[in-house]
């Protein structure tokens, strides 16, 4: 079960990396050229890149991509942040509100599709491909690069979750890129920072999916004969799966709504339900029966809330979705 749930959400966690992509690249395009390429043609641009990339074979030929990403990302985000507050200190405070928007059911549907967003930011700890190239401890290692992984998070895509909301208030876009207006070469040059940064996003997270197809489609014979056979087949297997990531992506880019849907049913599952049911049945139990209960009583209690909000945060992730697609119908030009 938990090799399903990972594939959706590495799956769904590519399609909202795709838009993101082609939503910086169509906004690098549009400060600097005007042009009549549309975001489905970045969408496709940005699909035959990671397509070029998915040929390398495991994710170690990938180390020069994750250490460009990693500056990246620190670039980005100390960009993003600065824009973000530079902008909101330009904008009529007065004007900006931070109440919720719409009537009592919207609001309750927008609730929903937070938790989904909420699950989404915890969503970089349970993916097996990576834990199974950690050396030896792979727990205590495993446990330093979450805690590491997690104090960035908070330290800055947090921070520019406050800072956007400070901002802009409940206006926001789902993509905080998009909120912002000035300068224009720092919003440039952070839309570049983000597109190198999710470029080896999309590789991690399709990375599960390869081996999983691998492992069962490609022989183990080294000749010369198999190797060009399961060349081909991995060819063919990682066109195919691109086609489907940028046809989705192309379709239906709210960016929002994958990030809510896959937070909702990938990560939510994989992050939160899985872990304390895994410990109830491998974990180590007090010997005390009373604080063993009380143990027992918590991890389950843990695992039937977030069940929960797994389920919520989907039924408001697919409103939003199916709202958005009568709003702009397919293949909309965002």
């Amino acid at each position: 079960s938990i090799t399903v749930f990972q594939q959706i959400a590495s799956l769904g966690n590519n399609i909202a990396i795709h838009i993101a992509a082609g939503s910086s690249l169509k906004a690098v395009y549009k400060y600097n050229w005007d042009g009549g390429l549309t975001l489905q043609d970045f969408i496709m641009f940005f699909g035959a890149f990671e397509l070029l990339l998915s040929q390398l074979p495991d994710i170690h030929s990938l180390r020069w991509v994750n250490a460009l990403c990693t500056f990246s990302a620190i670039g980005f985000a100390g960009t993003a942040i600065g824009v973000t507050i530079y902008n909101g200190k330009n904008m009529d405070r007065k004007s900006i509100s931070y109440g919720f928007q719409g009537n009592s059911s919207s609001r309750v549907f927008k609730a929903f599709n937070a938790l989904g967003v909420i699950a989404f930011s915890f969503g970089d700890a349970m993916l097996p491909e990576i834990q199974n190239t950690i050396r030896e401890p792979a727990k205590k290692n495993m446990y330093k690069g979450v805690s590491a992984a997690y104090s960035i998070i908070v330290l800055s895509y947090w921070q520019l979750a406050f800072s956007g909301y400070w901002a802009f208030g409940s206006q926001v876009q789902p993509f905080i890129l998009s909120s912002l207006t000035i300068p224009e070469w720092t919003i440039v040059m952070a839309n570049v920072f983000a597109v190198i940064q999710i470029s080896g996003c999309f590789q991690i997270y399709c990375r599960p999916t390869y081996a999983y197809f691998e492992e069962r489609m490609l022989s183990k014979v080294s000749s010369d004969g198999v190797r060009l056979r399961n060349c081909l087949r991995r060819l063919a297997f990682t066109s195919a799966y691109m086609v489907l990531v940028t046809l989705a992506a192309a379709a239906m880019p709210f960016f929002g709504d994958f990030v809510s849907i896959c937070g909702a049913i990938g990560f939510t599952p994989l992050d939160f339900v899985f872990p304390a049911l895994a410990f109830l049945k491998a974990g180590r139990m007090p010997k005390n029966t009373k604080l063993r209960l009380v143990v027992q009583v918590l991890h389950l209690a843990i695992a039937a809330w977030f069940s929960i909000v797994a389920v919520v945060g989907c039924i408001g992730a697919v409103r939003f979705i199916v709202i958005d697609v009568k709003t702009y119908k397919f293949f909309h030009d965002m």
